[in-house]
């Protein structure tokens, strides 16, 4: 009892008495459950567990095309440490391109069409699901904007499958990885690598392709920007300018849909963005509801242009579309201003905000990942694909 009067007391006392301080106990309290720090540790699979050695093999498949249908397209050359881990351009070229980044171009003749999607950024995704109480299952994560596969050795094969971004036409999706087995397996190199790796019979299979790839990419992480440094305890890791971009980013609501420590709820929202030109059909999103899964917040530096199909060419555009939605202002012709989410349409984004609330999400940036590039691949083949 006497422990519940002092408590009471000390509650009392803080709301009656620090009215000048910014943060109440209630706020603290409401941003350490809404908002923390990336855990420090990454779980794996219980039929998955990280090895150094699997680890070296995931490099190895992410950077070499010999998993592509033409032998010219790899992981990497979509999701390349130069460019974050992603990929600075609007939707991506993976079969018969040629270059890197935004340079990239369609070799001639072509019959292939643009990626349908933007790149997501790697970083970070072995958090993915992760909630505001720290809480994730790597198998169960939720991947690709409308997280049509959970955990990231499902989602490493699917690219392999898709004809735009890696099989082509000379493979269907249900020949593509058993042709991509047939390969390795010719592979001195890679059969080694595979033995010492997965203790089976036949170690190299698509399964374990995708456990080895999945293994890599939850080494890249990001979870010490200076965000991190201020939620786990150092006041100085951000300046006053970010620490108010912080607050309004909380009063005017992105955080209902932007929380835990990736900043995403994983959830599906109906935000009425502008359809992208260059594709021949419009994409329904998710059960073709124009819903799409919110991304991270982190990284944003690497992750230029926005969206799902990459229509926003940066942050000012992104919150400018946001403050359209608070006057109901539908930017895509396919959907009514009733079907748009109402949280997104109940944000309170003012152009006055604006520019504090982007130097608060540059403090989600951090550039201390793995930029590991292999010197070479098994398979002899380019690097990364035909990015040169």
């Amino acid at each position: 009892m006497f422990n519940k009067i002092v408590l009471i007391g000390l509650i009392s006392f803080c709301f009656f008495n620090c009215k000048n301080k910014k943060n109440t106990l209630v706020e603290i309290a409401q941003t350490k459950v809404r908002v923390s720090a990336l855990p420090k540790t990454i779980k794996s699979p219980n039929n998955n567990p990280t090895t150094k050695e699997k680890v070296d093999l995931g490099r190895l498949l992410f950077f070499d095309p010999i998993l592509s249908g033409n032998k010219d397209v790899a992981c990497a050359t979509c999701h390349h440490p130069k460019n974050g881990y992603a990929e600075f351009r609007d939707i991506s070229i993976g079969v018969n391109g040629q270059g890197f980044g935004n340079k990239r171009e369609f070799k001639q003749p072509n019959d292939i069409p643009f990626v349908k999607r933007n790149a997501h950024t790697v970083l970070n995704t072995a958090y993915n699901g992760i909630n505001m109480s720290n809480h994730y299952s790597p198998e169960d994560a939720p991947m690709f904007w409308d997280s049509r596969v959970n955990s990231l050795e499902d989602q490493a094969l699917e690219p392999i499958k898709a004809l735009e971004e890696m099989r082509g036409t000379h493979f269907s999706d249900t020949e593509i990885l058993n042709e991509v087995v047939k390969r390795l397996k010719a592979i001195p190199e890679y059969q080694t690598l595979f033995e010492n790796v997965f203790e089976e019979d036949e170690p190299i299979a698509s399964e374990n392709i995708g456990k080895a790839i999945a293994a890599y990419e939850r080494t890249l992480v990001t979870n010490n920007s200076d965000f991190d440094k201020y939620m786990r305890g150092d006041e100085s890791a951000i300046s006053l300018a970010e620490k108010e971009g912080f607050e309004l980013f909380k009063k005017v609501g992105c955080i209902n849909c932007h929380n835990g420590p990736m900043f995403s709820d994983f959830k599906m929202h109906v935000l009425s963005v502008p359809e992208n030109e260059k594709l021949d059909s419009i994409d329904t999103g998710f059960e073709a509801q124009f819903a799409f899964r919110t991304p991270t917040l982190r990284n944003l530096r690497f992750t230029a242009p926005y969206m799902h199909n990459g229509t926003l060419a940066s942050l000012e555009k992104v919150l400018e579309f946001y403050e359209d939605l608070s006057f109901k202002k539908s930017r895509n012709p396919h959907i009514e201003t009733t079907q748009i989410d109402t949280l997104a349409q109940n944000l309170t984004v003012k152009v006055k905000d604006m520019s504090l609330i982007i130097s608060f999400l540059n403090t989600l940036n951090d550039d201390t990942f793995d930029k590991t590039v292999p010197e070479h691949v098994p398979s002899g083949l380019q690097v990364g694909g035909d990015i040169d």
